[in-house]
Protein backbone atom coordinates (compact mmCIF):
# COMPACT_ATOMS: atom_id res chain seq x y z
CA UNK A 1 0.00 0.00 0.00
CA UNK A 2 2.69 2.66 0.62
CA UNK A 3 4.28 1.61 -2.47
CA UNK A 4 0.54 2.34 -4.39
CA UNK A 5 0.37 5.84 -2.09
CA UNK A 6 3.83 6.80 -3.14
CA UNK A 7 2.88 7.19 -6.76
CA UNK A 8 2.51 10.56 -8.88
CA UNK A 9 -0.52 9.64 -11.04
CA UNK A 10 -3.38 7.89 -10.12
CA UNK A 11 -5.76 6.67 -13.40
CA UNK A 12 -8.80 5.43 -12.08
CA UNK A 13 -11.97 4.06 -13.77
CA UNK A 14 -15.54 5.15 -12.81
CA UNK A 15 -18.49 3.06 -12.52
CA UNK A 16 -17.86 0.11 -9.86
CA UNK A 17 -15.17 2.52 -8.48
CA UNK A 18 -16.82 5.97 -7.81
CA UNK A 19 -20.28 4.87 -8.25
CA UNK A 20 -22.96 2.76 -9.21
CA UNK A 21 -25.26 4.28 -11.05
CA UNK A 22 -26.01 7.29 -9.00
CA UNK A 23 -25.22 6.46 -5.77
CA UNK A 24 -21.53 7.12 -4.29
CA UNK A 25 -19.83 4.24 -3.02
CA UNK A 26 -18.07 4.33 0.11
CA UNK A 27 -15.13 6.08 0.90
CA UNK A 28 -14.59 8.19 -2.58
CA UNK A 29 -14.86 11.57 -0.87
CA UNK A 30 -12.14 10.67 1.67
CA UNK A 31 -10.12 9.57 -1.45
CA UNK A 32 -10.34 12.58 -3.38
CA UNK A 33 -9.62 14.74 -0.71
CA UNK A 34 -6.43 12.52 -0.27
CA UNK A 35 -5.70 12.70 -4.04
CA UNK A 36 -5.71 16.91 -3.51
CA UNK A 37 -3.94 17.27 0.23
CA UNK A 38 -0.72 14.93 -1.27
CA UNK A 39 -1.26 17.08 -4.47
CA UNK A 40 -1.63 13.91 -6.45
CA UNK A 41 -2.28 14.09 -10.47
CA UNK A 42 -5.08 12.26 -10.86
CA UNK A 43 -7.38 11.20 -13.80
CA UNK A 44 -11.24 9.41 -14.21
CA UNK A 45 -10.73 7.28 -16.84
CA UNK A 46 -14.26 6.01 -18.37
CA UNK A 47 -14.88 3.64 -20.71
CA UNK A 48 -18.57 5.16 -20.44
CA UNK A 49 -19.22 6.95 -23.90
CA UNK A 50 -22.53 8.62 -23.24
CA UNK A 51 -21.58 11.56 -21.15
CA UNK A 52 -19.26 14.46 -21.36
CA UNK A 53 -16.46 15.66 -18.74
CA UNK A 54 -18.65 18.76 -17.91
CA UNK A 55 -21.58 16.59 -17.21
CA UNK A 56 -19.49 13.73 -14.90
CA UNK A 57 -17.85 16.21 -13.07
CA UNK A 58 -21.60 17.61 -12.64
CA UNK A 59 -22.63 14.23 -11.44
CA UNK A 60 -19.87 13.54 -8.94
CA UNK A 61 -20.75 17.39 -7.72
CA UNK A 62 -24.40 16.30 -7.01
CA UNK A 63 -22.88 13.37 -5.17
CA UNK A 64 -20.71 16.14 -3.21
CA UNK A 65 -17.62 15.38 -4.29
CA UNK A 66 -15.84 18.74 -6.37
CA UNK A 67 -13.99 18.05 -8.85
CA UNK A 68 -12.56 20.02 -11.77
CA UNK A 69 -13.69 19.26 -15.63
CA UNK A 70 -9.43 18.54 -16.77
CA UNK A 71 -9.84 15.20 -14.27
CA UNK A 72 -12.13 13.20 -16.71
CA UNK A 73 -11.68 12.13 -20.15
CA UNK A 74 -13.99 9.36 -21.94
CA UNK A 75 -14.05 6.96 -24.39
CA UNK A 76 -15.68 9.36 -26.15
CA UNK A 77 -13.32 11.25 -26.49
CA UNK A 78 -10.50 8.86 -27.31
CA UNK A 79 -12.31 7.50 -30.65
CA UNK A 80 -13.43 10.76 -31.77
CA UNK A 81 -9.14 11.74 -31.61
CA UNK A 82 -8.63 8.50 -32.98
CA UNK A 83 -10.73 8.80 -35.65
CA UNK A 84 -9.72 12.14 -36.76
CA UNK A 85 -5.91 11.12 -36.34
CA UNK A 86 -6.83 8.81 -39.13
CA UNK A 87 -9.27 10.24 -41.50
CA UNK A 88 -9.61 13.93 -41.05
CA UNK A 89 -12.53 15.51 -42.22
CA UNK A 90 -14.49 12.12 -42.67
CA UNK A 91 -18.15 11.17 -41.67
CA UNK A 92 -20.00 8.29 -39.41
CA UNK A 93 -23.02 6.69 -38.86
CA UNK A 94 -22.93 7.31 -35.27
CA UNK A 95 -25.24 5.08 -32.48
CA UNK A 96 -24.72 6.42 -29.37
CA UNK A 97 -25.83 9.10 -26.64
CA UNK A 98 -25.17 12.88 -26.64
CA UNK A 99 -21.59 12.55 -25.14
CA UNK A 100 -19.89 10.01 -28.08
CA UNK A 101 -21.97 12.45 -30.66
CA UNK A 102 -20.77 15.75 -29.24
CA UNK A 103 -17.12 14.31 -29.46
CA UNK A 104 -16.97 13.13 -32.82
CA UNK A 105 -18.85 16.90 -33.70
CA UNK A 106 -16.62 18.79 -31.91
CA UNK A 107 -13.22 17.18 -34.06
CA UNK A 108 -14.95 17.71 -37.20
CA UNK A 109 -16.50 14.47 -38.25
CA UNK A 110 -19.67 14.66 -40.07
CA UNK A 111 -23.02 12.57 -39.12
CA UNK A 112 -23.82 10.59 -42.19
CA UNK A 113 -26.44 7.58 -42.66
CA UNK A 114 -26.13 7.21 -46.41
CA UNK A 115 -22.43 6.85 -47.06
CA UNK A 116 -20.22 6.86 -43.66
CA UNK A 117 -16.33 6.40 -43.62
CA UNK A 118 -17.37 5.02 -40.34
CA UNK A 119 -20.47 3.20 -38.07
CA UNK A 120 -19.09 4.32 -34.85
CA UNK A 121 -21.11 2.57 -31.60
CA UNK A 122 -21.05 3.37 -28.03
CA UNK A 123 -23.50 3.13 -24.89
CA UNK A 124 -27.03 4.41 -25.45
CA UNK A 125 -30.66 3.12 -23.99
CA UNK A 126 -31.76 4.15 -27.20
CA UNK A 127 -30.41 1.20 -28.94
CA UNK A 128 -33.00 -0.43 -31.67
CA UNK A 129 -33.19 -2.97 -33.77
CA UNK A 130 -33.54 -0.18 -37.34
CA UNK A 131 -30.02 0.91 -35.79
CA UNK A 132 -28.94 -2.93 -36.57
CA UNK A 133 -30.00 -2.71 -39.37
CA UNK A 134 -28.75 0.59 -40.94
CA UNK A 135 -25.40 -0.01 -39.38
CA UNK A 136 -25.07 -3.76 -40.75
CA UNK A 137 -25.96 -2.17 -44.19
CA UNK A 138 -23.30 0.46 -44.25
CA UNK A 139 -20.53 -1.75 -42.54
CA UNK A 140 -21.17 -4.22 -45.50
CA UNK A 141 -20.93 -1.69 -48.36
CA UNK A 142 -17.75 -0.38 -46.62
CA UNK A 143 -17.91 1.48 -43.61
CA UNK A 144 -15.06 0.89 -41.55
CA UNK A 145 -16.92 -0.78 -37.60
CA UNK A 146 -15.78 0.84 -34.56
CA UNK A 147 -16.52 0.58 -31.06
CA UNK A 148 -16.18 3.17 -28.03
CA UNK A 149 -15.17 0.38 -25.85
CA UNK A 150 -15.09 -3.40 -25.45
CA UNK A 151 -17.18 -3.48 -21.76
CA UNK A 152 -19.74 -6.04 -21.85
CA UNK A 153 -21.52 -4.94 -18.72
CA UNK A 154 -21.77 -1.95 -16.62
CA UNK A 155 -23.06 -2.37 -13.15
CA UNK A 156 -25.93 -0.03 -12.22
CA UNK A 157 -27.86 0.85 -8.71
CA UNK A 158 -30.05 -2.43 -10.25
CA UNK A 159 -27.74 -4.77 -11.08
CA UNK A 160 -26.09 -4.44 -14.59
CA UNK A 161 -26.72 -3.13 -18.04
CA UNK A 162 -25.69 -4.58 -21.60
CA UNK A 163 -22.96 -2.31 -22.20
CA UNK A 164 -20.80 -1.55 -25.82
CA UNK A 165 -19.35 -4.90 -26.42
CA UNK A 166 -22.66 -6.67 -25.88
CA UNK A 167 -24.35 -3.98 -28.28
CA UNK A 168 -21.60 -4.13 -31.18
CA UNK A 169 -21.67 -7.64 -31.21
CA UNK A 170 -25.08 -7.86 -33.52
CA UNK A 171 -23.49 -5.95 -36.33
CA UNK A 172 -20.28 -8.36 -36.19
CA UNK A 173 -22.55 -11.49 -36.27
CA UNK A 174 -24.39 -9.91 -38.90
CA UNK A 175 -21.71 -8.74 -41.45
CA UNK A 176 -18.99 -10.77 -40.84
CA UNK A 177 -16.95 -8.19 -39.60
CA UNK A 178 -14.82 -7.43 -36.69
CA UNK A 179 -15.13 -3.65 -34.84
CA UNK A 180 -11.74 -2.30 -33.64
CA UNK A 181 -12.45 -1.09 -29.97
CA UNK A 182 -10.55 2.28 -29.01
CA UNK A 183 -11.23 2.58 -24.86
CA UNK A 184 -9.82 0.36 -22.22
CA UNK A 185 -7.47 -1.72 -22.50
CA UNK A 186 -6.26 -0.57 -25.63
CA UNK A 187 -2.71 1.00 -25.22
CA UNK A 188 -4.12 4.59 -26.86
CA UNK A 189 -6.59 5.86 -24.59
CA UNK A 190 -3.85 4.77 -21.36
CA UNK A 191 -0.91 6.69 -23.00
CA UNK A 192 -3.05 9.37 -24.08
CA UNK A 193 -3.99 9.28 -20.26
CA UNK A 194 -0.26 9.30 -19.25
CA UNK A 195 0.15 12.54 -21.17
CA UNK A 196 -2.85 14.11 -19.69
CA UNK A 197 -1.09 13.89 -16.40
CA UNK A 198 2.54 14.47 -17.37
CA UNK A 199 3.70 11.00 -15.50
CA UNK A 200 5.81 8.03 -16.60
CA UNK A 201 3.84 4.73 -16.46
CA UNK A 202 6.23 3.51 -13.73
CA UNK A 203 5.09 6.97 -11.50
CA UNK A 204 1.54 6.15 -12.16
CA UNK A 205 -1.22 3.54 -11.00
CA UNK A 206 -4.53 1.85 -12.87
CA UNK A 207 -7.40 1.63 -10.18
CA UNK A 208 -10.63 -0.34 -11.74
CA UNK A 209 -12.96 -2.97 -11.29
CA UNK A 210 -12.54 -4.68 -14.08
CA UNK A 211 -10.16 -7.54 -14.79
CA UNK A 212 -10.66 -7.74 -18.39
CA UNK A 213 -10.41 -3.68 -19.01
CA UNK A 214 -8.76 -2.14 -16.19
CA UNK A 215 -5.83 -4.52 -14.83
CA UNK A 216 -5.09 -5.24 -18.37
CA UNK A 217 -4.94 -1.94 -19.42
CA UNK A 218 -2.60 -1.04 -16.44
CA UNK A 219 -0.38 -4.13 -16.57
CA UNK A 220 0.29 -3.75 -20.79
CA UNK A 221 1.02 -0.19 -20.37
CA UNK A 222 3.25 -0.68 -17.72
CA UNK A 223 1.19 1.07 -14.45
CA UNK A 224 1.10 -0.47 -10.95
CA UNK A 225 -2.37 -2.02 -10.23
CA UNK A 226 -4.98 -1.86 -7.59
CA UNK A 227 -8.36 -3.77 -8.40
CA UNK A 228 -11.52 -2.50 -6.04
CA UNK A 229 -14.15 -5.57 -5.17
CA UNK A 230 -16.65 -2.84 -5.33
CA UNK A 231 -17.61 -3.37 -8.93
CA UNK A 232 -17.76 -6.09 -11.78
CA UNK A 233 -15.04 -8.29 -10.78
CA UNK A 234 -14.53 -10.66 -7.83
CA UNK A 235 -11.59 -12.53 -6.15
CA UNK A 236 -13.57 -16.02 -7.69
CA UNK A 237 -13.04 -14.06 -11.11
CA UNK A 238 -9.59 -13.20 -10.86
CA UNK A 239 -8.83 -16.58 -11.04
CA UNK A 240 -10.33 -17.25 -14.15
CA UNK A 241 -7.61 -14.63 -16.06
CA UNK A 242 -3.88 -15.39 -16.46
CA UNK A 243 -2.77 -12.42 -14.83
CA UNK A 244 -2.94 -10.63 -11.62
CA UNK A 245 -3.13 -7.32 -10.29
CA UNK A 246 -0.84 -6.51 -7.58
CA UNK A 247 -3.01 -5.37 -5.41
CA UNK A 248 -6.86 -6.00 -4.50
CA UNK A 249 -8.83 -3.71 -2.27
CA UNK A 250 -12.16 -3.60 -1.17
CA UNK A 251 -12.70 -0.19 -2.63
CA UNK A 252 -11.04 3.62 -3.13
CA UNK A 253 -11.55 3.53 0.65
CA UNK A 254 -8.82 1.16 1.34
CA UNK A 255 -6.12 3.95 -0.33
CA UNK A 256 -6.39 7.10 2.29
CA UNK A 257 -4.19 5.80 5.29
CA UNK A 258 -6.32 5.82 8.91
CA UNK A 259 -5.09 9.03 10.48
Amino acid sequence: MEELRGKQGFICDMDGVIYHGNKLLPGVKEFVDWLYKEDKKFLFLTNASDKSPIELQRKLERMGVFVGEEHFYTSALATAKFISSQAPGCSAYIIGDHGLQNALHDEGIIYNDIDPDYVVVGETPDFRFDHIEKATNLVLRGAKLIGTNTDVTCPVERGIRPACRALISSIEVATGKQAYFVGKPNPLMMRTGLNILGVHSEDAVMIGDRMDTDMIAGIESGLDTALVLSGVSTRETIKDFPYRPRLVLSGVCDIPPVE
